[in-house]
C-alpha cells in the first residue's frame, strides 16, 4: 500500500472522521486533509483510482468522484496517460480541525477542542447570568403547567377554517404592524376594558413583551442613555434594557408605586419602565396621585413611558383598573400587553399601544429588524377575540385563578396558624398570577428558596428583584397553572419551609 493509500485509510477507519457521511465524501475530506496538513505535498502523484479504490476497499466509482470534486476544486491536477497529482497550492493553511490531525503518517484524536470564539462584551455579560430560571415565577409545585381550560377544540377550529380559507397572503410577512383584523379586534377590546386611547393605526402586533421592550430601547434610546425602573424590577425588562447598553437607575416601590425621590430627579431618563396596574414582582397597585406626577415628570424630562400591563385581566374582586396611558394627554406613553398569559405562554404574540409619531417608525423598525409573520395564528386569534370567545374565556379563567389563589391563601394560613400570623403575611392585592408572602427582615428569603426546591417547590426569593439593597423579604408563588389538589399537597409542604425560616 502506498503512503497515500496508508494516509487516507487510516483516516477512514476513524469512527469520528465526517460519520454519516458518504464514502465519496469522506474520502474527498481525507485526502483534502492530507493535502492541508503538508503530508501530500506538491507534485505527489496519487495512486490511480483503481489502485486506490483496491486499497480502501472502495468502489471505483467512488474514487473517481472524490478525484473529481478535489480536481474541481484545484486540490489536485489530471491529465490523460500521466496520473493524477497535487496541486502547487503554496498559501494553503493548514486545517484546524481535531477530527483531522495526523501526526507522522499516523491519524491522532485532539484531547482539547479549539474553543468556541469568544463572544462579545455584551454576549459574555447576557449570559453569564442565566435570569429566566432564577426569576421565572410561573412554577410552584412539579410536574406539567395545567393549560386544561384552554379552549383546545374551538382554537383548533377556528385555525382550520383559516387553513380552510387558503389565503395565500397570510403565508408572507406581517408588515404594516400587524394583520388588521388583529389589530381592530385588539383596539376596541383595549377601548372597552382597559380605557385605552387608542385607533387601529396606533396598534403593533408582536412577539411578546420581551420584543415590545427591545424595540423600545433601540427606537427610544442610545447606547448610555438612562432607563428609570421599579425597584425591585421585572427580571426581562431589566436584562433587555443591559442588553441594549443602557443604563438602569432603580427607582423604589413602595405602597403606592413607584416613588419618586430627589436623587431620582435629579438624573435625566430617556425611558421609564413601570407596571402600574400590578407592580412586577410586588403586587402592589400605582395610586392616582402617582401616575399623574409622572406623567408629568415624563413630559418634564421628555421621557417615555413604557406601561406593561402584563396580566390586567386578572382582578379577582371589582373591575380592572383602567391604564396610565389612559390619562396621558401628551403622547409620552407607549402601552404594551400579551396574550401569552391569558391563552397560553407559547403562542408568543403581544402588541404594543404606541403614540400617532412613533407608530409608522416602529412598523418599520419590526419589519426591518424582525421579519415578522405568524399570520395564520394571528387570523385565528381575531377570530377568537371578534366572535366572543376571547371575553368568555377570560371570565372562565379569572374565576378559577381566583379559586386557586384563594385556595392557596388558606392552605398557607391555616399552617401558620395565630402564632406566625403576625410575623408572616400574604399579599393583600386579589389580583394576577402570583402572591408574595412577606417575611420578616431577618429571614434570609434566598435560602428559603432552595430548601424549597429540595422539596421540589419552585418559588423565587423576592430580594434577588432588587436592584438596590433589598427593601423587603419574601417568597413569590406563583398558583394559576397548578391543580387544587397540588396546591393543597404542596401548600402545606411550602408553610413548613417557610416556618422553619421564621423560627
Amino acid at each position: 500500500m502506498s503512503l497515500a493509500s496508508d494516509l487516507l485509510a487510516n483516516l477512514l477507519a476513524r469512527a469520528d472522521f465526517f460519520s454519516g457521511l458518504p464514502q465519496q465524501r469522506r474520502l474527498y475530506e481525507a485526502a483534502k486533509t492530507a493535502i492541508h496538513q503538508h503530508h501530500l505535498g506538491a507534485g505527489t502523484k496519487l495512486p490511480s483510482s483503481r489502485d486506490l479504490a483496491r486499497d480502501l476497499c472502495l468502489a471505483r466509482n467512488t474514487v473517481v468522484a472524490a478525484f473529481e470534486q478535489l480536481s474541481n476544486e484545484g486540490y489536485v491536477t489530471s491529465s490523460l496517460g500521466s496520473g493524477t497529482y497535487v496541486a502547487d497550492l503554496a498559501e494553503l493553511k493548514p486545517i484546524d480541525d481535531p477530527r483531522t490531525q495526523i501526526d507522522n503518517a499516523e491519524v491522532v484524536t485532539s484531547s482539547e477542542v479549539a474553543p468556541a470564539a469568544p463572544l462579545s462584551r455584551r454576549g459574555a455579560h447576557i449570559t453569564a447570568f442565566a435570569a429566566g430560571p432564577r426569576f421565572e415565577i410561573q412554577p410552584f409545585v412539579p410536574g406539567d403547567a395545567d393549560f386544561t381550560h384552554f379552549p383546545f377544540k374551538l382554537w383548533q377550529r377556528l385555525q382550520n377554517r383559516v387553513w380552510r380559507e387558503a389565503r395565500s397572503e397570510l403565508l408572507d410577512y406581517a408588515d404594516a404592524g400587524g394583520f388588521l383584523p388583529l389589530r381592530l379586534a385588539i383596539a376596541e377590546y383595549l377601548r372597552v376594558s382597559r380605557s385605552v386611547r387608542v385607533a387601529v393605526e396606533n396598534i403593533v402586533i408582536t412577539s411578546g413583551t420581551h420584543q415590545s421592550l427591545d424595540l423600545c430601547a433601540q427606537l427610544l434610546a442610545d447606547v448610555g442613555d438612562t432607563a428609570w425602573v421599579e425597584d425591585p424590577c421585572y427580571w426581562a425588562a431589566r436584562r433587555v434594557f443591559e442588553a441594549c447598553d443602557l443604563v438602569l437607575h432603580p427607582v423604589k416601590v413602595d405602597a403606592e408605586g413607584i416613588a419618586l425621590a430627589a436623587e431620582d430627579l435629579a438624573t435625566d431618563p430617556r425611558l421609564i419602565y413601570v407596571t402600574p396596574s400590578h407592580q412586577y414582582p410586588t403586587g402592589v397597585v400605582m395610586s392616582l396621585a402617582r401616575r399623574r406626577e409622572l406623567l408629568d415628570v415624563a413630559v418634564r424630562k421628555n421621557a417615555w413611558i413604557l406601561e406593561d400591563d402584563y396580566d390586567s385581566e386578572f382582578r379577582y374582586t371589582g373591575r380592572p383598573l383602567a391604564s396610565l396611558q389612559g390619562l396621558d394627554a401628551d403622547d409620552r406613553v407607549v402601552y404594551m400587553g400579551t396574550f401569552s398569559k391569558i391563552l397560553y405562554p407559547g403562542i408568543k404574540i403581544g402588541y404594543m399601544v404606541v403614540p400617532s409619531a412613533l407608530a409608522e417608525p416602529f412598523k418599520i423598525a419590526l419589519y426591518d429588524l424582525q421579519r415578522p409573520g405568524q399570520l395564520m395564528v394571528q387570523a385565528a386569534l381575531a377570530d377568537f377575540i371578534s366572535e366572543g370567545h376571547f371575553t368568555t374565556h377570560i371570565r372562565k379563567i379569572r374565576q378559577i385563578y381566583g379559586a386557586r389563589r384563594e385556595l392557596l391563601r388558606k392552605t398557607l394560613v391555616a399552617q401558620f396558624g395565630a402564632q406566625f400570623s403576625q410575623r408572616v403575611s400574604i399579599s393583600s392585592e386579589e389580583s394576577g398570577l402570583h402572591m408574595v408572602v412577606e417575611l420578616p427582615d431577618q429571614v434570609d428569603d434566598v435560602a428559603l428558596e432552595k430548601l424549597a426546591a429540595e422539596s421540589g417547590i419552585s418559588v423565587k426569593a423576592l430580594s434577588t428583584y432588587y436592584l438596590k439593597a433589598p427593601a423587603r423579604r419574601g417568597l413569590l408563588v406563583g398558583y394559576a397553572y397548578v391543580t387544587p389538589d397540588k396546591i393543597v399537597y404542596y401548600g402545606k409542604l411550602l408553610a413548613a419551609v417557610i416556618l422553619s425560616g421564621v423560627r
